[in-house]
Order: C-alpha cells, then sequence, then structure tokens
C-alpha cells in the first residue's frame, strides 16, 4: 500500500480544515447551545422525561447523529468534488494511487473532522446537562461506523454532483429532514400507529436508536439491528464506490 500517498491526501484535506479551524469550532459549540436553549428550555420545561432520561439529556444522542450526519457527507463530498471542479482528479487517476488508497486518504480525513466535531458537541452538551455513557465502546463503534459509513456516502455524492447546488442537495433535502423524523428529537416510541410502523423505515431511526442506546442503555428498536443496518449501509457505500472506481463513472468525463 502506497502510504505516502494516502496520507499526503489525508494531511492535505485536514489542512482545508484548518484554515477554517475557528469556524469549524465557534458554530457547532453555538449550534448546540441554541439547541438546548430552543429544544431543552421550550420543550424540556413540558416534557421533563423521556423513558425515564430527562428531556435534555435525551436529545444529545440525536444532536450529535444530525452534525455526524451532515458534516461526514459535507467534507467527502467537497474533498472529492473540487478535484473534479479543478481538474486535478486526472493527476490522482494517473498518480501511483490506487482507488482504495484515494479513497482512504478522502474518507479518513472526512472521519477525523466528523468524528472531533462529534466529541466537541458532546463536550459542549455536557455543560447543559449531565450525561453518562452506559456503554462506551458501543458508543465509540457507533460514531465511528456512523461517521465512515456517510463519509462514504458523500464520497459518492462528490463524484455524482455537477455542480456545488447539487452537493448541498442531498443534505438539505434528504438526510436533515430524515434525522429530524428518524427519532432524534423524540422516542419513536411516542407516536401513534400507523406512524411509529412507517417510521421503522428511516434508515436514520436506527442510527439514532443504536447510538442513543450507548448512551442509556434503552433505544427505540433492538441494538443488534441498529448495528446491522449501519454496517449494511457502510457496505452498500463501498460497492458503489467500488462499481465506481471499475467503470470511471462521472470520474473521467
Amino acid at each position: 500500500m502506497n502510504l505516502h500517498g494516502v496520507w499526503a491526501i489525508y494531511r492535505f484535506e485536514m489542512a482545508r480544515a484548518l484554515r477554517t479551524l475557528w469556524q469549524s469550532l465557534v458554530t457547532p459549540v453555538l449550534t448546540t447551545s441554541l439547541y438546548f436553549i430552543v429544544f431543552g428550555g421550550a420543550i424540556g420545561s413540558r416534557m421533563s422525561q423521556v423513558g425515564g432520561v430527562g428531556y435534555g439529556s435525551f436529545i444529545v444522542p440525536g444532536l450529535v447523529m444530525l452534525s455526524l450526519l451532515t458534516q461526514s457527507i459535507a467534507n467527502a463530498s467537497i474533498g472529492i468534488y473540487f478535484p473534479k471542479f479543478t481538474g486535478t482528479i486526472y493527476e490522482l487517476l494517473s498518480a501511483p494511487v490506487s482507488a482504495m488508497e484515494m479513497v482512504l486518504g478522502y474518507v479518513g480525513a472526512a472521519t477525523t473532522k466528523s468524528v472531533i466535531l462529534g466529541l466537541i458537541i458532546l463536550a459542549t452538551a455536557s455543560l447543559f446537562v449531565p450525561l453518562r455513557i452506559a456503554h462506551p465502546g458501543a458508543m465509540i463503534a457507533f460514531l465511528l461506523l456512523t461517521a465512515i459509513a456517510f463519509s462514504l456516502f458523500g464520497f459518492i455524492i462528490g463524484v455524482w454532483a455537477n455542480g456545488f447546488e447539487q452537493l448541498s442537495f442531498v443534505p438539505a433535502l434528504l438526510i436533515t429532514p430524515l434525522t429530524f423524523l428518524g427519532g432524534a428529537f423524540y422516542s419513536i416510541d411516542m407516536l401513534p400507529q400507523p406512524w411509529r410502523t412507517v417510521s421503522l423505515f428511516n434508515p436514520v431511526v436506527y442510527l439514532v436508536s443504536g447510538f442513543r442506546w450507548s448512551f442509556f442503555d434503552k433505544g427505540d428498536v433492538d441494538v443488534g439491528l441498529s448495528l446491522a443496518v449501519t454496517a449494511g449501509f457502510l457496505a452498500l457505500c463501498l460497492a458503489i464506490i467500488a462499481w465506481i472506481f471499475k467503470t470511471g463513472w462521472r470520474l473521467k468525463r
């Protein structure tokens, strides 16, 4: 494996993030604070607990997951889209770097940035509400698997996109609504039928539920099923990326 090539791509992407470090740190802190002021203050005062967990603490995993999904997609999609936009993608494709090594560099950097952001949000949330992590190992596993899976998904979007508008199309019109409707700020057990059954077709429900289980030892669906859905989505994204590099779809034109 060409580790120098992987490291060069990874370092370049991380350096791009460091140029906007202050903005990258301040934005999630302010956003998290606003969520707690609005949701924790307005809704939490009327709904003190959900499933035996204080409402302020209950929404923390959903907040982390919302940022993790959107930031993983944004970081990876922009990372691969810019070489396409500037034409340097051809230099990458002709360099002694394999498809796997290229994906490792871009997705690794996107995953690193997203995980750091998730930890910053957790640290900010701990200033507002008491937090306990019942299963630290499972929390890290869900954090990493989700960040990797959606960074791979973002990589696919970056290859697919033909303009900056398309880069924001999927996160704005698909991922964010699915996250809000996926139990990020409520338990789907609170929904009447048939809406609870309909919610089970939303894949984000399984991500949020599994991540919440790692904190409070309880979730909306079985943790094994949550893990299987997350791993399945990751495997699907890997298969699509392998097909993209095999066929050159939207890379060589």
